[in-house]
This record gives structure tokens, sequence and C-alpha cells, in this order.
């Protein structure tokens, strides 16, 4: 069974107003503290857990956590609840607040973080630096070898803006509806190393791609290579960036578990021979602002023939392309379940607008998301 770790980056924000807090050294020092003087807190290799845990981002106003590698789904999800649970109490104590949103409903005043690395990023890029204030929710998914992780990663792409649209959760940019559902992905588009990429062929071939992306200079190191999904510099697992961090913990769960499937079923193509799908980065990206533009809420790309297709469609061709993997790891019906809820409930993204139609208030938008993180 192949492992799952999630990483999702969270929102600060100030408890009364709900505008974005630049409090993240502050709170990762107090989780240091509080870990360091709990008895029974420590994890592998004599570690405090939650000094792994918990990690600063570019952006002074939000945080990032890290779950543990999980072949349980539900032991995932108990992690993804009892970590958010960990930053609200943090949070609470310095009289902020977090939530699992994309970007922010309110304005925001980015502010990157003390570092070089970060310093140097904002040098380099500019206005692009200073306004990833977005959230994501990154998959780490185990591979046997660089190789079997670079014909994952080809075999997947047609699949990942699927993700997008099942994750969207940021419909609102500096106070104003963006008119996308997840306009954190648009935002995050402005990287220049970021988006879908070619098919690769073999991991001698990805490898030199990124050799030679580094050596232009444009970026500072290979932990900057910000393809969609990538071959982990730190971990023997294939890293899928396209999701945001989504409200609902359960609904990052059927993310991870989507994902899992996707590399288990690439996997096995690449074994049985089959060749990936030759879409063109070009079709790529439309299809990922496709995802983007319309959430579950309008047509999608179909996947395998980039035509327009209503949303439901394509997530259901999703899940019959994984069905088997789903099956094998017991995950079948539950991921049926999710889909059914998230198709007629509707994303984070629908559900922070019907909010703010109902209230005519983003600082209730803000207040039941931060609510809505810790259900």
């Amino acid at each position: 069974m192949r492992t799952v770790g999630v990483e999702e980056e969270l929102l600060l924000l100030d408890h009364a107003s709900g505008e974005p807090k630049a409090l993240a050294t502050a709170v990762v020092a107090r989780a240091a503290r509080d870990s360091a003087g709990s008895p029974g807190s420590e994890g592998e290799g004599g570690q405090d857990a939650e000094d792994e845990t918990f990690e600063k981002e570019l952006q002074a106003h939000q945080i990032e956590f890290a779950t543990q590698p999980q072949s349980d789904m539900d032991r995932l999800s108990a992690e993804i609840v009892r970590w958010r649970a960990e930053a609200a109490r943090h949070a609470g104590d310095l009289g902020a607040s977090v939530a699992a949103l994309a970007t922010s409903p309110l304005p925001a005043s980015p502010s990157v973080n003390v570092g070089g690395r970060y310093q140097w990023m904002e040098e380099q890029f500019g206005l692009t630096t200073q306004e990833q204030l977005t959230c994501g929710c990154h998959v780490h998914v185990s591979v046997e070898s660089d190789e079997e992780g670079v014909a994952v990663v080809d075999r997947i792409r047609p699949w990942l803006a699927v993700l997008v649209a099942l994750s969207a959760n940021s419909p609102f940019w500096q106070g104003k509806d963006s008119r996308y559902a997840s306009y954190r992905s648009r935002v995050w588009g402005r990287w220049p190393m970021a988006g879908p990429t070619e098919v690769f062929g073999s991991a001698d071939r990805y490898e030199q791609q990124v050799s030679d992306m580094v050596a232009t200079g444009v970026l500072h190191d290979r932990g900057m290579v910000y393809f969609d999904a990538r071959l982990s510099h730190r971990y023997p697992t294939v890293e899928i960036r396209v999701a945001d961090v989504c409200l609902d913990a359960s609904t990052t769960v059927l993310i991870a578990t989507l994902a899992r499937a996707l590399v288990e079923t690439a996997a096995r193509e690449w074994r049985a021979g089959r060749p990936p799908v030759g879409h063109g980065v070009s079709l790529l990206r439309l299809a990922a602002w496709r995802a983007a533009r319309s959430g579950l809420d309008d047509v999608l790309l179909h996947p395998l023939t980039m035509r327009p297709t209503p949303s439901d469609e394509v997530v259901h061709a999703l899940l019959d392309h994984v069905s088997e993997a789903l099956e094998d790891s017991g995950d079948l019906a539950a991921v049926r379940e999710q889909t059914k809820r998230l198709l007629k409930q509707g994303t984070g993204a629908r559900f922070q607008r019907e909010l703010l139609e109902r209230t005519g208030s983003l600082s209730a938008v803000v207040a039941e998301c931060v609510r809505r993180t810790q259900a």
C-alpha cells in the first residue's frame, strides 16, 4: 500500500477583524515551546513531533503543517484534524485564528518572511513574490524509484485539473469576487517555473530538465521547481501540488485518496507498457484555467478529449479511471460517497459565495470559515 502525506498551508487571521495577521514566527515559536514542555511528545528519532510539524512559509501571514506518511486514510484524516486544532490553539494564544482558506476574502498587505531564501525571492521576482499570499495543499505519494516516479508524473498530467476543480476554495481576492473558483491557482501560475509539464519519458530526462532550469539562475535551488507534479527533492515521493487548501478536512482526505489512486493507476499503466496521453502543455494550461474558473459549477475540459464536458461527468470519468486502484486500497465506497456529497453541496468556493450572498459581509464569511476549519 502506497503511503500518503499531506502538507496544508493555513491563513493566520486577526481574531476580531478577520484580516490576515503576520504572526507566523510567533505561532511557530509557541508551538515549539509548547512541544518542548510537554512530556511524551517525542516523535521518531527523539525529535519533538510538533517541532517537525509546523513551519513558516513565504508569507508571514501563513503557517504550514505536514502529516506523517500514512497508508490508512482514517489515520490521515485524524492527523489533519489534530494539526488544524493545534494550529488554532497556538494562534489563539496570540489573539489570532487560523482558517483553511486558499486566499483571503478580506484585503491583505502581504509581508514576506525574514530569511535569505525568501529575501532572494522578493528581490528576484518583485511583486510576484509579494502577492503570493495563497494557501495550497500538497500531497506526497510514495513511489519505488525515480523511474517509476517520472512515469507517474507523465501519466497523471491530464487528470490534475480535476483535483483543482474539486478543491477550489479561493473565490475572493483583495476584497473582491475574482470570478474564479480557484483564484489561488491563477496567482500561483505567475511563477515562471510553475505549471504543467511535457512528457519526460525517463528519469534521466527529468533530472536534466531540472538541472537546466536551476542552471539558468532564475531559480534559487531545486526546491523552486514548481511543477504541478514533481519528484520530491526530500522524500521518495511524487508530490502533487495543484490543490487549494480545502475548507473541510474531509475534502483534503478525498484529494489525498484520489492522488494516491492516480499514482497507483499510472504506475500500473507504466508497468503494462501503456504510453501516457500526449496532450501538449498548451492544452493542459487551458484545462487548468477552465478548472480554476469553473470549479464544479460549470463545464470542465475532459482529460482524455480536452473538450468541454459537464463537471459531474468529468469527476465520474476520474473515478472510473482510478476505480481499480481505489477498490484494491479499500477506498472506493468512501470516495464515491464523498464525491457525491461534494457534487451536491459544492466546493469551498461555492460555500463562501453563498455565505456572502446571505450575510452581505466578507467578515462573516471569514468567521464561518474559521469555524469550519475546525469542524
